[in-house]
């Protein structure tokens, strides 16, 4: 299985089992300059950036050990997975966990824009039905993981007080199956736009955004010029594209079901 399905730097009872040994190997296989991108912005004079990077930086040696990186694809889901994890939890939670195509695909823009139409801001579809109109939830939403390698995209929500997970569940199918069997609308799709846009532009005011930004253009794909062509994509995803990602990944077949629950619900 892909190791996107553990935490990154490690469980908890297996950092606490591990020895110095390993944690140094760890970090003589990781941190080390060619597994490293270092983005530099600003009113800086170049000569002396250089200068100063090559002092601070230059000394460190490369690594020495490989770095493998997964090759691991996931087995295709040909069935719905249904989980019931119980906390110390006041009100119950929803999730739907489908999976998604890798950041930088077409279809990745698309599921995207998608989850901000369902989720994002009180006119949202998830806002209005399952919280504002049906006080099914105190809270809903949709998002994407972007992820190198192929991910998921969510969809959850938090009961109200004496909801049933059922019938939160019932709710958001019902909007899942609203947005596979009916189209956005222009408004959606242009309210989404304008959302990415404004996002966009206001993080590349700053110089960190940029430098971030940068930096992970050229870690996910090699290529720092796609911060000039980024916010070109999204604009280019057309209502036919949200359709059709929908109808794609949004099936039972392509996803787990989490019900997230109070230990206190228990039989």
């Amino acid at each position: 299985m892909h190791p996107y399905q553990w935490t990154p730097i490690g469980e908890a009872q297996y950092i606490d089992q591990a020895k110095l040994p390993e944690f140094m190997d760890f970090y003589k296989t990781f941190y080390v300059p060619e597994n490293a991108t270092l983005s530099v912005g600003g009113d800086l004079n170049i000569a002396q950036a250089k200068a100063w990077i090559e002092k601070y930086f230059g000394t460190i040696p490369r690594g020495t050990k490989p770095i493998v990186r997964p090759t691991i694809k996931e087995p295709q889901q040909t069935a719905e997975k249904r989980v019931t994890f119980y906390d110390k939890v006041q009100l119950p939670a929803v999730v739907f966990a489908y999976h998604a195509p890798s950041q930088g695909t077409p279809d990745a823009y698309a599921l995207e824009m998608l989850g901000k139409i369902l989720s994002e801001g009180k006119s949202s579809r998830l806002q209005k039905q399952i919280v504002d109109k049906q006080q099914k939830a105190v809270a809903a939403g949709a998002f994407s993981l972007p992820s190198e390698d192929p991910g998921l995209t969510m969809m959850y929500g938090i009961g109200n007080m004496g909801v049933k997970p059922e019938e939160l569940e019932k709710a958001m199918n019902d909007e899942v199956e609203l947005v596979v069997n009916n189209a956005v609308t222009a408004d959606e799709l242009q309210k989404c736009k304008n959302q990415i846009e404004n996002e966009f532009i206001s993080q590349n005011q700053r110089v960190l955004g940029i430098v971030e930004n940068l930096a992970n253009y050229h870690v996910y794909f090699g290529n720092t010029n796609l911060i000039n062509t980024e916010l070109d994509r999204y604009m280019k995803v057309t209502i036919a594209d949200m359709q059709a990602v929908a109808k794609k990944y949004f099936t039972k077949n392509n996803r787990l079901v989490l019900y997230y629950l109070p230990d206190s619900s228990k039989n």
